[in-house]
């Protein structure tokens, strides 16, 4: 595959993560358990359905691929699970829209964190689409409750350090195998909710809507992501993950007839131009759009 394909191939890849993690609000609607029995059985199915994926792909190569991703790959799997657990706890220990605009400014941080790391240079429409998308995220988010505590702020910026960084550090090392990593990172946020969780009391339909969490949200979004951040700019694969920002009330108002707010629309209206411009843009300038534009700093 030349590098025009394999550049397009991670725009979509990247696109169809975001849409996978937008359904998280569907699935939260319906699970009647408490969250953090939810996320204990998201988590549990999560990483044993990415694992699995790593099974199939690898066979009689797994074993082996399994050690080969070594400290990058553990690293990954941490801040991952660090980024999942901070995520939650931002919502719950601050407002929504903090941490919401906090997470918007991970391309930017991203893009600081793969020049400093790997050398990786950020192409102009990206930082462009970036500040537009965080623009449409600040209209969503008018009217809602600001001013959250601080210790929910810093939370917030855990969760965008932590993405940021297993970001690069997947693209930095994208010749290592990073599915186990990803099972992994699940099963630790897992590990982590377990204390607080009551996985026995839960019913047999939560169960199965856990099941299908933690496959169709979580794992296909972190078997997308990983495939697609092989391919494209850390800060571009961050960019396109905020595709989940507006799809997340769009699922909710298509199956549960939840309607959202007016300036969410507008504002889910300007991320979606924003980063569909960005999309389309890089399918058309075809060859100019490959690795060599992003290539690291020599």
């Amino acid at each position: 595959m030349n590098d025009t394909s394999s550049h397009r191939l991670g725009l979509i890849l990247t696109g169809m993560a975001a849409l996978s993690w937008s359904s998280a609000g569907v699935f939260t609607r319906l699970i009647s358990a408490d969250l953090m029995t939810m996320l204990f059985w998201r988590g549990l199915f999560s990483g044993t359905a990415i694992f699995l994926v790593f099974l199939f792909l690898e066979r009689g190569k797994a074993c082996r691929e399994f050690l080969r991703m070594g400290w990058p790959g553990l690293f990954v799997a941490l801040l991952s699970a660090t980024g999942m657990v901070t995520g939650i706890g931002s919502i719950r220990y601050g407002s929504v829209a903090d941490a919401m605009v906090i997470y918007a400014t991970v391309p930017f941080v991203t893009a600081g964190v793969a020049f400093l790391l790997i050398g990786e240079r950020t192409s102009r429409s990206t930082i462009i689409a970036s500040l537009v998308a965080l623009a449409g995220v600040v209209i969503m988010l008018l009217g809602s409750d600001w001013g959250g505590s601080m210790l929910g702020k810093g939370l917030a910026v855990l969760m965008t350090l932590s993405m940021a960084g297993f970001s690069v550090i997947m693209r930095g090392h994208r010749d290592l195998p990073m599915l186990p990593a990803m099972a992994l990172s699940a099963w630790l946020c897992s590990a982590f909710c377990f204390s607080w969780a009551s996985p026995a009391e839960i019913s047999a339909t939560d169960l199965i809507l856990c099941a299908a969490f933690g496959t169709v949200q979580n794992a296909a979004g972190l078997v997308f992501y990983t495939f697609g951040t092989k391919r494209i700019p850390a800060a571009e694969a961050t960019l396109l993950a905020a595709l989940e920002v507006p799809f997340t009330p769009f699922w909710v108002w298509l199956f549960l007839n939840e309607t959202p707010a007016t300036m969410t629309l507008i504002g889910g209206g300007v991320v979606l131009v924003a980063l569909f411009t960005h999309i389309f843009g890089e399918f058309r300038r075809g060859g100019k759009a490959t690795e060599a534009e992003f290539a690291p700093t020599p």
